[in-house]
């Protein structure tokens, strides 16, 4: 089985729908699993309906009728009568929707915030499903939920390994075009959880890796991945070729095109990974595989926008020892803040850190009990892999640099522009 993975650019729209049809026509979808995105904002739409929720704004129902509305012209686009069935499947789901919106008693965003996000891929490979079936592709539509079981970790949830191998290999039909949500699971009460932002990537890999697939291809609107994001580097290359190693090392520094732990399952069983462009679907695209670490090997460049540098130092001028590294550490897995870079002196520690539960003010609290702490918001950090002098006065050219630290192969650098 081969498992293909869309992403929201690539069904945004009835153009889009027909265009992952097309897609399939060229690629071939017999014995296929697709692993489909909500479409286009879908996800910012649904996160406006949340804060909505949880400030009892009286925009709420209008919030969720734009959503309705959006789905409804996408529809209108695709199918010729209003009467087809696909009609009724998705107001249904927003009937699921506005039904847990009236009756939810939980206060826990996190748990809320999952619910509700979820809509976006339910209804989209609803659409997706019925459209393709209204062509004459058969499939089954299959809901992630019941197959990939996590903790009760919402919005970042860990799979269960044991219990989603046992699922998919009892339950997935071979030789029929399958259709499921990316980025969802439920955990042992059956609520939905998500796999953290971009988790589409990783559920198509979880379904390869219990599926012992023959390969994953991930279906984008660039033709591959670039050594550098288009929007921010001019001449950006294609890399033809990236070992399993090296895209772990650009995904941890975060590459935007393969998600973090898209990787490490596919790894473990040797399954190719393709980035190929669903607006091209005949090109090439980039192969991750074993093999040549990097072809051609270039500077890579990786940008992370929006990010805080913290600077702590003893309040004493005593030592910052390993005891109190240890301590800061715990505070931001606590408080759900990602670590993107580290450095240190005898009697400071600084970190360029990722705040995307909004959680800093809360831990400066904390912090500020036994530190002095000083922080710069909106600094931007640059990654280059395999770097050279070049690619360093690429990025430091008519900037403020704040921070660099240099490795054999990586050079970082937190900038203020």
């Amino acid at each position: 089985m081969k498992i293909f993975k869309f992403g929201g650019a690539s069904v945004k729209d009835a153009d889009g729908i027909k265009n992952v049809y097309d897609v399939l026509q060229k690629a071939g979808y017999e014995d296929v699993l697709l692993v489909v995105s909500a479409m286009g904002k879908t996800t910012n739409a649904l996160e406006i309906v949340i804060k909505n929720y949880f400030d009892k704004s009286p925009e709420l129902s209008a919030s969720v009728q734009e959503i309705k509305k959006y789905h409804n012209q996408i529809l209108l686009d695709l199918f010729e009568n209003d009467k087809d069935p696909v009609f009724t499947a998705v107001n249904e789901q927003f009937t699921d929707l506005e039904y847990f919106l009236a009756h939810n008693k939980s206060p826990n965003y996190n748990f809320v915030y999952d619910q509700i996000v979820s809509f976006g891929e339910l209804i989209s490979t609803t659409i997706l499903s019925h459209f393709m079936n209204f062509m004459g592709v058969k499939t089954q539509w299959i809901d992630v939920r019941n197959f990939i079981k996590t903790n009760a970790n919402y919005r970042d949830a860990e799979v269960d390994w044991e219990l989603t191998q046992k699922n998919i290999a009892k339950n997935i039909a071979p030789k029929i075009l399958n259709i499921t949500q990316g980025f969802l699971g439920s955990d042992e009460n059956n609520f939905t959880t998500t796999l953290g932002r971009e988790g589409s990537d990783y559920t198509a890999a979880i379904f390869a890796y219990c599926l012992n697939a023959e390969s994953v291809t991930i279906w984008k609107d660039v033709p591959g991945v670039m050594n550098a994001d288009p929007r921010y580097f001019e001449n950006a290359s294609l890399l033809n070729q990236i070992s399993y190693r090296e895209a772990i090392e650009l995904a941890f520094y975060g590459a935007s095109v393969i998600h973090p732990k898209t990787l490490q399952p596919l790894q473990k069983k040797e399954i190719p990974l393709y980035v190929k462009s669903f607006i091209n679907p005949l090109l090439k695209g980039t192969s991750v595989s074993k093999g040549v670490d990097l072809e051609p090997h270039l500077p890579c460049f990786i940008v992370k926008r929006n990010q805080l540098l913290i600077s702590l130092s003893s309040i004493d001028f005593s030592f910052i020892m390993e005891e109190n590294i240890s301590e800061i550490f715990g505070l931001f897995h606590d408080h759900k803040i990602k670590v993107n870079l580290i450095q240190n002196s005898a009697i400071s520690f600084s970190v360029c850190v990722e705040d995307k539960f909004g959680e800093f003010n809360t831990l400066n609290a904390v912090l500020s009990k036994k530190f002095k702490v000083d922080f710069e918001e909106n600094v931007t950090l640059y990654t280059i892999r395999h770097f050279d002098d070049a690619a360093a006065k690429t990025v430091e050219n008519d900037k403020t640099v704040l921070l660099k630290q240099i490795s054999r192969e990586t050079m970082q650098i937190v900038t203020k522009e």
